[in-house]
C-alpha cells in the first residue's frame, strides 16, 4: 500500500436525520489509517462537493437512508464533475434496491453498501481501490 493516506469525505445528503451508521463507518475508516471528513446531516450535494475540494479528498462516500440516492447521488457526482472532481471515487450506502445500486454504478458509483456490510469490508475495498488507481496513475507516467 501506498505511504500516503487516503482522505474520505462521508457526506450526508439530502433531509435524512438518520447518521448513526455514517458514523460508524467514519469511524471504522479512520482506525484503519485513513483521514476522514464527517459532514454531519443535512448537506446539499453542493456542500457535499465544495468539503470535497477544500480537503482534496480521494473518495466520497454518501449515507441515505431516506430513498431520495436516486436523485441526490446524481447530484453529488454532477457538482463533483463541475469542479473538476472526476477522479474522486464515488460510493455510499443505505437503504438502495439492487435495480438502483446497478443504476447508481452505471453513472460513475464505484461500488454501494447494503446493510449488514462489515466496515472492516468496506476499508479493505477502498483501501485496495485506491491502491489500484495510484498505481494506474504511476503506469501511466
Amino acid at each position: 500500500m501506498s505511504t500516503r493516506r487516503i482522505r474520505v469525505l462521508i457526506g450526508k445528503p439530502g433531509l435524512d436525520g438518520h447518521d448513526r451508521g455514517a458514523k460508524i463507518v467514519a469511524t471504522a475508516l479512520r482506525d484503519a489509517g485513513m483521514e476522514v471528513v464527517y459532514t454531519g446531516l443535512h448537506q446539499t450535494p453542493e456542500m457535499i462537493a465544495e468539503v470535497a475540494v477544500q480537503e482534496d479528498v480521494d473518495v466520497v462516500g454518501l449515507s441515505i437512508l431516506s430513498g431520495a440516492h436516486l436523485s441526490l447521488f446524481p447530484r453529488v457526482r454532477k457538482e463533483l464533475l463541475a469542479r473538476d472532481m472526476g477522479h474522486v471515487v464515488l460510493t455510499g450506502g443505505g437503504i438502495i434496491p439492487a435495480e438502483d445500486v446497478a443504476s447508481l454504478e452505471q453513472q460513475g458509483y464505484a461500488k454501494l453498501f447494503g446493510p449488514g456490510t462489515r466496515t472492516e469490508d468496506i476499508a479493505t475495498w477502498i483501501q485496495a481501490e485506491m491502491q489500484r488507481r495510484w498505481s494506474d496513475e504511476g503506469a501511466a507516467r
